[in-house]
């Protein structure tokens, strides 16, 4: 069940990505706004593509939180960031830079470190109201402060890290929603399913992490928001893995190496957010 899991979150990370490079190539060929974007993108192939790819990604993820633990289906997901990187070199007909690739190496074997040796295991879909209503007032209200402290006026690198970090608090809130919300699916059916409160709770969720994704994007640099992004959304979902779901990683010695993976995803995010920020700048001029 755990490595379905896992195939299916890798499988995730990389429809994401690929559903993400094809929309921001596909918006980026258009100078138009609005709803006349929007009637544009529809036609392009790159757009369709770039949306199937999206809505695989919630797929996959859906079938990955069914079969394994969230603390490990949501870190597999920083994967998302070198796949990203991967599909959208020959896409954009730019060259990745060679200390890229020491990015996409340290991220892949920092989290293969972290995951073998912290072996996240526990496959409970429900918790107790008492669990869930301390973890929504936490998480909500993180977000509500990360906005509030990120006003106008803040340097906007430290506004990028702040909304970046609020994105990521909201994608690890919807994830625990949605493995809820998806093992009463598979439990207990349709109807359940529709009329379970965590099926519309991950859906306000997940729009309102959008947003403050799109926010910090908008903000300020990419190399403030993607690592607050990246990071923040695996801890967090790890954090609400084992006080929600009752999920259990390894500690004792194995806490070394799950250190030292974690420094090296931190290490590779911050390399391919610099890589992928001068992409996006090289594509303007």
């Amino acid at each position: 069940m755990i490595e379905l899991a896992a195939v299916f979150a890798v499988a995730g990370a990389a429809s994401n990505a690929v559903g993400t490079a094809f929309q921001r190539k596909a918006a980026s060929a258009s100078s138009k706004g609005g709803l006349r974007l929007l009637a544009e993108l529809v036609r392009r192939p790159a757009w369709v593509i770039g949306i199937v790819g999206v809505a695989g990604a919630a797929l996959f993820q859906s079938l990955a939180l069914v079969n394994g633990p969230l603390a490990l289906v949501q870190p597999l997901f920083i994967l998302e960031l070198p796949f990203a990187l991967l599909v959208s070199v020959p896409l954009m007909r730019r060259r990745l830079p060679h200390w890229g690739w020491w990015g996409v190496t340290a991220v892949v074997a920092g989290l293969a470190l972290a995951l073998t040796a912290a072996a996240p295991h526990g496959v409970t879909h429900q918790a107790t109201v008492s669990r869930w209503i301390p973890a929504l007032g936490l998480c909500l209200g993180a977000m509500a402060a990360a906005v509030l402290v990120a006003g106008r006026g803040r340097p906007a690198a430290l506004r990028a890290v702040l909304l970046g970090a609020g994105a990521a608090i909201g994608n690890a809130l919807t994830a625990a929603l949605l493995k809820s919300a998806t093992g009463t699916f598979a439990e207990s059916g349709p109807t359940a399913f529709l009329t379970s409160w965590q099926t519309y709770g991950f859906a306000l969720t997940g729009v309102a992490a959008v947003l403050l994704l799109e926010n910090a994007l908008q903000a300020g640099p990419l190399v403030a928001s993607q690592p607050a992004l990246t990071i923040g959304d695996a801890v967090v979902s790890l954090a609400l893995g084992i006080f929600l779901f009752g999920e259990e990683i390894r500690t004792d010695w194995w806490l070394l190496p799950e250190l030292l993976g974690a420094l090296l995803i931190v290490a590779g995010v911050l390399v391919l957010s610099r890589a992928v920020q001068g992409m996006v700048e090289l594509g303007k001029r």
